[in-house]
């Protein structure tokens, strides 16, 4: 059946559109109502899971192969598998979130996280090891995609992206306490003991979800296709040309930001010689400005300027950034303190960036697909960056130079995607077209089952 009726998202209002929802997990359709800091810290740790389990074990890498007599290279095929299981994991939790509710299936993916968690803790070779990152970056997935899911079941434009503001301030920590974290238990255990961290908070999630977290898709909304329904309403969204945009838009800036850090650490401790400390004091200011701008955004910007203004504006400034980065390391060369503040500005607009483009796909959908709508946008976020990660060091040497090439391709590929593509009068259209009979027209085509 056809689900809350949605606003337009482009620039043509910014105020939150109505939403109907059962009143014991949702606010009313008018005045919505702020969740409790029980629900932000759970839904914020589960999107946290997926920094935490990448970056956590980092520092161990180089004890991992000589523990498991493994060569280096083959050793970060753990971090490339893993960040494959966060895409597959995605298309798999996000179309059963649509079928069967949000709660039975982040609870399964939960508890199937903290199993291949204990696996990877007594893994007796590289090749189990592998095998285990990848179910564990498929289960962790499940926090993710349905985290994203939820938010768009309560809520929608400003309060839309308010909420996910509230969430990216527990998540954005994640990336800035992740290698401090991880480097601190390689003093005190081995890379083992860091994955018996990772199965702890797998279990302590599991708990924290299964006694706050309630249903918010009831059961006469979703959907109840097969896989053949699913994969046509994939293949529905992706012809949408606004949301097909969005998603690009989102998995580019995504490429920067993975651009960036797979590539930072070498670039900063071999190019420019930084310590290690101060390697981790660059990196968590960067993270910072990240989780600093997203609560900008959803608190002081977005109640003031329409989200085109705003997506446009971080383009703008992102490819600026990239723009600085290239002319600093190529033309001029003012060292590290050339170097850190485009980064900087870079890592701020995309605390703009992808919040918004996020809010604005999920906006164009039905709540009863939102979990294959944010299946399609997170998979597409990590299997660019599984593709970017490795560009900024071929040749096998780090290079500045093509750290800031990623950079400003990314940025520029973003924007043009964006203009082309999300055009307003598009963007009226794909919005307009879900409303009314039209709605209910588009809901039957989303949901039917052949």
């Amino acid at each position: 059946m056809p689900g809350p009726t949605v606003g337009p998202t482009d620039d043509t209002s910014t105020a939150a559109a109505t939403t109907a929802a059962p009143a014991s997990v949702a606010a009313p359709a008018t005045g919505q109502t702020r969740p409790g800091w029980a629900v932000i810290a759970a839904l914020g740790g589960l999107t946290a899971l997926g920094p935490l389990t990448t970056d956590l074990y980092l520092p161990g890498l180089p004890a991992i192969a000589d523990d498991l007599v493994a060569q280096p290279a083959a050793v970060q095929l753990t971090l490339t598998f893993s960040m494959f299981g966060v895409a597959a994991g995605q298309l798999l939790f996000g179309p059963l979130s649509d079928r069967y509710g949000r709660r039975v299936p982040l609870l399964a993916g939960l508890v199937l996280y903290t199993l291949s968690s204990v696996v990877c803790v007594f893994a007796p070779n590289l090749a189990v090891l592998i095998a285990a990152r990848f179910v564990q970056g498929a289960a962790g997935s499940a926090g993710l995609v349905i985290g994203r899911a939820v938010s768009r079941d309560r809520f929608q434009g400003v309060a839309l992206l308010r909420f996910l503001a509230s969430i990216a301030l527990i998540s954005g920590l994640a990336p800035i306490l992740a290698p401090i974290i991880g480097a601190q238990l390689m003093r005190f255990t081995s890379w083992r003991g860091t994955f018996g961290v990772l199965t702890a908070l797998g279990l302590l999630l599991t708990l924290v979800s299964f006694g706050v977290l309630r249903e918010t898709l009831p059961p006469e909304t979703r959907d109840r296709g097969g896989v053949g329904a699913t994969l046509r309403t994939m293949g529905r969204l992706l012809g949408n040309l606004p949301f097909l945009g969005l998603a690009l838009t989102s998995s580019l800036a995504f490429g920067a930001l993975f651009g960036y850090i797979s590539g930072s650490s070498t670039v900063l401790q071999h190019v420019y010689q930084v310590s290690p400390q101060t390697y981790s004091l660059l990196f968590g200011l960067n993270s910072f400005a990240i989780v600093v701008m997203t609560q900008v955004n959803g608190r002081v910007l977005a109640p003031r300027f329409t989200q085109r203004v705003l997506m446009l504006g971080s383009l703008a400034a992102a490819v600026a950034a990239g723009v600085a980065l290239v002319l600093l390391t190529t033309v001029w060369d003012f060292g590290l303190a050339g170097f850190c503040p485009p980064l900087f500005v870079m890592m701020g607009s995309l605390g703009v960036l992808l919040p918004n483009t996020a809010a604005q796909a999920l906006g164009l959908v039905e709540p009863q697909v939102a979990g294959t709508a944010s299946a399609l946008l997170g998979t597409g976020n990590f299997l660019c960056a599984a593709v970017v990660a490795p560009l900024s060091s071929l040749g096998g040497q780090p290079s500045a130079v093509l750290l800031a090439l990623v950079v400003l391709v990314c940025g520029v590929l973003a924007t043009v995607v964006y203009l082309a593509l999300c055009r307003p009068e598009r963007m009226r259209a794909a919005a307009g077209g879900l409303t009314g009979d039209g709605r209910q027209a588009a809901a039957g085509r989303l949901t039917a089952d052949g």
